[in-house]
């Protein structure tokens, strides 16, 4: 065999090899997330990793896809940027879908549906049981929120926005607002993972049940297919009820 020869089966085999192996790499995607938003997202004090219920439906999607997840930590009105400017490949932070967010990004079909109650200081229980009794008061919700667009249609609220929805309760009990608006589960998981004693979660009060959904770039239409076929994967093999309960339940 001449020297030619065995060149030209060599340099074959690599131009199979790589094309094989390409066509079973694993796809990475990188997913941002604001992780002060528990129990969707926020950092386990003992791993400092960060967990929560989306973490664990984008990594079960990706893994019904055979598409390797990276999470990226960034502030939650830093999100869709992101997206736009192609830093980040999708986002899922409890993000609801509206016209608004609609115009710039791509949804993915719902993965939970959430309401909007109140938290109040325990010198303020009785005093405030709906949005309506907030008129004229000081109200702290997150930036970019739905709560922040709840806030918005109260009555000459004084409504101070916040980076995350943990120094809204903060200025809570510092007395520096009346309530703080946020997701149902939000206000829940805050009291049972702290302890804290000084707020008060008002569940009657809650309003706008609202779609969360995983954005990606519109001009990303092949990721949000899979992202959509992975959830709807999940839901159909159980993996998401386990999900689901061991957040919720």
């Amino acid at each position: 065999m001449s020297v030619k020869s065995t060149l030209c089966g060599a340099l074959l085999g690599a131009i199979v090899s790589m094309y094989s192996f390409s066509s079973y790499a694993q796809e990475t995607i990188h997913v941002g997330t604001e992780p002060t938003f528990a129990p969707f997202g926020f950092v386990d004090d003992k791993t400092s990793e960060i967990v929560g219920f989306d973490i664990d439906v984008i990594n079960a999607i990706g893994k019904a896809e055979g598409m390797k997840v990276v999470i990226e930590s960034m502030q939650f009105d830093g999100l869709i940027p992101s997206i736009l400017s192609n830093s980040i490949d999708a986002a899922i932070s409890g993000m609801t879908k509206n016209p608004e967010r609609e115009k710039m990004v791509l949804f993915s079909d719902p993965y939970y549906v959430a309401g909007q109650d109140l938290m109040v200081r325990k010198d303020s229980v009785g005093k405030y049981k709906n949005m309506e009794s907030l008129e004229g008061k000081g109200v702290c919700v997150q930036l970019g929120s739905v709560g922040a667009i709840v806030a918005g249609s109260i009555k000459d609220a004084d409504v101070k926005n916040f980076n995350n929805v943990t120094e809204a309760y903060m200025e809570l009990k510092k007395h520096g607002c009346e309530a703080v608006i946020t997701g149902t589960p939000v206000n829940q998981f805050y009291l049972v993972q702290t302890g804290d004693k000084d707020l008060v979660h008002v569940p009657e009060s809650v309003v706008r049940a609202a779609d969360l959904g995983i954005v990606t770039n519109k001009n990303n239409t092949a990721l949000m297919k899979k992202i959509n076929a992975g959830l709807k994967k999940i839901k159909e093999d159980g993996t998401y009820d386990k999900i689901y309960n061991k957040w919720f339940k």
